[in-house]
């Protein structure tokens, strides 16, 4: 039991000194006795008084060993507390909000709070729920569908706002009428459409693989192209290009090329045709090994065929499940292909000597009534030969960027082994090849003009091959299955039809090729608007601004093919 000890011999230190001072101060002793009674030098009694006099003295009792002080939350911080938590916001970010106001109390503070008001623990939530990693970095939000009344009212800003100076001819195209068609599958959370506008979009930036579109996991304006909140994410994507079979691309390839057909941006006169192998490295790659004429060998890699418009020079028809045993049949499929899209129409096919067998020909000359022209497989004894023969002429080809225009040409009638019927010949020298060129065709009558300078154009679809492969990136296969191949190289064709549509609204630029229109025209940022249901977006001042602002966009739907309902306006600075 306590008796008048604890006060005449104190033993905590705190003690001690208010015992002390209250005999300074209230029993009025000396400071020798004082200092005497308690154990301090009278020195350090004048400190103490002096100390307590001018409030630089702290007497209240300290925290025990083992306990914590707790510390006072005032009323109006704890009514914060309780809204808060209401909102099932957890200890640590109600925490983050106080400091935010000026109140630095701890989470545990925060804890005790909450107890006391009488609220249960939040169940324990996962890194993913609270949107970090283990490393602390942010987790971008879930793909899904969006309105517009989700984003009403905001301001965006983004690197990738070009994309929008698109969605007209999307529009034009009936994006979501080829989707129906094509009948492609989607998911409760995101639609077909959305999906596909979410492939097209990273096409049309020029980004080299679908897996690079966690670098644009944040963008909410490449979301809003493609009609979500944000893109989705590279599993979803790679999953979804992989449940697409073999029909569903030729019914998006169908249904495009009859849109655009309608549009009349194909002419369809000549066709050029050309093969292309998409290289592939992968040590388990069960792909074939086919010509590459980019590296001058055979390699393992996916063989696509291209088939282009000579006039527009769009493309017009992609496959690539393709074996080196088919790729003789190809010209048959695509002309298969044609008849379906254009009854009645029969072009001219322009192609290089591998790409089929003289049977072939035969076969397009007497089943189907097909035009062609196509080089000879020439052989040293034919070469040898051409010096002996006579009836040479010179011709004038109209071309302005043609370097020989006048080439020397000998016209003949030949027959060919597995070829049913005649061919005619064109052997063309002072062309600027080493080597003359041997051209043989089953129409007799078009001009010699004509003819050269129609099979001259068929580099238009090496061009158009090489620029899908640097600005489209057509040969960053990631797979060796053939079926996301032959989905990549269906939008590549997509893509490139977009740019042309643009490239024909923009003056002076109307043959640029996608490098040249993407530098000038669509890269750089903007800021959107969304106010209701209207996307205005404003492109800050570039010097081809005046170019767009000439475009007829009051012409053309201003709609977002995403999202249903919107009115899209494109303003530049």
């Amino acid at each position: 039991m306590r008796d008048e000890k604890f006060f005449m011999y104190p033993k905590f230190e705190w003690q001690r000194r208010y015992e002390a001072l209250r005999s300074l101060f209230v029993d009025r002793l000396p400071h020798k006795v004082v200092a005497d009674r308690f154990g301090y030098s009278p020195g350090y009694i004048r400190l103490l008084k002096h100390q307590f006099v001018h409030g630089k003295i702290d007497l209240a009792e300290p925290v025990t060993l083992g306990k914590v002080q707790r510390r006072r939350v005032s009323a109006e911080t704890r009514g914060k507390i309780v809204q808060w938590r209401k909102m099932g916001l957890s200890s640590g970010q109600i925490t983050e909000l106080l400091s935010d106001d000026g109140v630095e109390i701890s989470v545990r503070t925060v804890e005790r709070v909450i107890a006391e008001e009488g609220f249960p623990k939040l169940s324990r939530r996962t890194r993913i729920r609270t949107g970090k990693t283990v490393k602390g970095a942010e987790i971008p939000e879930k793909s899904e569908s969006l309105t517009l009344s989700d984003l009403d009212g905001q301001r965006l800003t983004s690197e990738t706002a070009g994309v929008f100076l698109f969605a007209p001819f999307l529009c034009q195209l009936d994006l979501a009428g080829i989707v129906n068609s094509a009948r492609l599958p989607g998911s409760k959370v995101i639609p077909a459409v959305n999906y596909l506008l979410s492939f097209l979009g990273l096409k049309l930036i020029g980004t080299e693989r679908y897996a690079h579109v966690t670098d644009h996991a944040f963008d909410p304006v490449l979301g809003l192209f493609a009609g979500l909140n944000r893109l989705p994410k590279c599993t979803a994507m790679s999953t979804y290009s992989y449940s697409l079979d073999k029909g569903h691309i030729q019914r998006i390839q169908t249904a495009f090329i009859k849109n655009a057909t309608k549009l009349g941006l194909y002419d369809g006169q000549f066709v050029n045709l050309d093969f292309h192998t998409v290289p592939h490295f992968g040590d388990e790659s069960v792909l074939e090994k086919h010509w590459a004429g980019a590296r001058g060998k055979r390699m393992k890699g996916a063989l696509t065929l291209f088939a282009q418009d000579s006039k527009s020079k769009l493309i017009l028809y992609t496959d690539a499940d393709i074996k080196s045993s088919e790729s003789d049949n190809q010209v048959l499929e695509f002309l298969s292909f044609w008849k379906s899209i254009k009854r009645g129409v029969k072009p001219t096919l322009v192609f290089d000597s591998k790409f089929t067998s003289y049977s072939k020909l035969s076969e397009l000359n007497s089943n189907h009534d097909v035009k062609f022209i196509t080089l000879r497989r020439r052989g040293g004894k034919m070469i040898h030969n051409i010096d002996k023969l006579e009836g040479w002429k010179k011709i004038h080809i109209p071309h302005e960027k043609r370097k020989y225009p006048n080439p020397l040409v000998h016209e003949s009638s030949i027959t060919l082994r597995h070829y049913t019927g005649k061919l005619r010949q064109i052997i063309v020298r002072g062309n600027g090849r080493e080597k003359p060129t041997f051209l043989i065709t089953n129409d007799f009558d078009m001009s010699l003009e004509l003819l050269i300078g129609n099979y001259a154009r068929r580099w238009r679809v090496e061009n158009g091959i090489a620029e899908a492969v640097k600005f489209f990136h057509l040969n960053a296969l990631s797979s060796p299955i053939l079926t996301k191949v032959q989905f990549d190289i269906a939008l590549t064709m997509v893509a490139d039809t977009l740019y042309t549509m643009l490239a024909k609204k923009l003056r002076g630029f109307e043959d640029c090729d996608a490098p040249k229109i993407y530098r000038h025209f669509v890269r750089g940022k903007g800021d959107i608007t969304i106010d209701g249901q209207t996307v205005t977006v404003k492109y800050p001042k570039r010097a081809h601004n005046p170019i767009l602002r000439q475009v007829p966009w009051n012409k053309l739907p201003l709609r977002l093919p995403g999202v249903s309902g919107t009115k899209l306006t494109l303003n530049f600075g």
